[in-house]
């Protein structure tokens, strides 16, 4: 089933007098379940299209539609409720609370939710279980290695149950043995959950375990791949 369709999507950005054409004509469709990577160098377009698929920043022209609704056509107001139900992110600087402990940040967007407190509780120490942080949940961010928040971050982007995690260069700050570690936990989740996960990258590990790799160049999708076959590291 298809999760999101982008269909036409361009964004200027004004710098000074000159008008920059970050993206160009994009058209896209993404299915349930993917686990996918928007690939490409700096300044390719790759984060920019993030932020308009999660509704952080709005296209200069074009649609997109997830979960069947049109985002950019949303007020303020509506696109923040969608994107507390729908949406998880995970972001390259991690985004914690730091006087808040690690179940807290997880149980924060579920409080915003309006779930009750003991469901709450029990999703929040569910994912961090998952991530293997069961033993340390009650840490503060400042008493936990970057692989550790890290990790408590993509509990909370998973629990609060939504169709898609967007991650903007999520191994950017790990050691190969983290961001090992991280990926594998993702793409298990990803299969278990059905839930569809969109990367923005340049990191090889990334693009190793990813199942689609859509390339981005000065602003168009250069290329869209599906690249998981048998005895791919996705699927090892």
């Amino acid at each position: 089933m298809t999760l999101l369709t982008l269909t036409g999507i361009c964004k200027n950005f004004i710098q000074g007098e000159i008008q920059v054409r970050a993206l160009k004509d994009i058209n896209l469709e993404v299915d349930e379940g993917e686990f996918a990577a928007l690939v490409g160098p700096s300044g390719s377009g790759k984060t920019t299209l993030l932020n308009i698929i999660g509704g952080l920043d709005a296209p200069s022209s074009g649609e997109a539609h997830l979960n069947g609704t049109d985002i950019t056509r949303l007020k303020e107001a509506q696109l923040s409720d969608f994107r507390l139900f729908q949406l998880g992110f995970i972001f390259q600087a991690y985004n914690l609370v730091p006087v808040l402990s690690a179940l807290e940040n997880v149980e924060l967007i579920m409080v915003l939710q309006g779930r009750p407190a003991a469901e709450r509780r029990a999703r929040a120490e569910h994912y961090l279980d998952l991530v293997g942080l069961g033993n340390v949940m009650q840490r503060r961010p400042s008493a936990l290695s970057g692989g550790q928040q890290q990790r408590v971050a993509v509990a909370r982007a998973l629990a609060c149950g939504p169709r898609l995690v967007l991650a903007d260069e999520p191994t950017a700050n790990l050691d190969s043995e983290n961001a090992s570690a991280l990926l594998d936990i993702m793409y298990k989740l990803s299969r278990e959950q059905k839930t569809t996960f969109i990367f923005s990258t340049h990191d090889p590990r990334v693009m190793e375990r990813a199942e689609r790799l859509i390339k981005l160049r000065d602003g168009r999708i250069e290329s869209d791949e599906v690249v998981a076959q048998p005895g791919h590291a996705a699927l090892a």
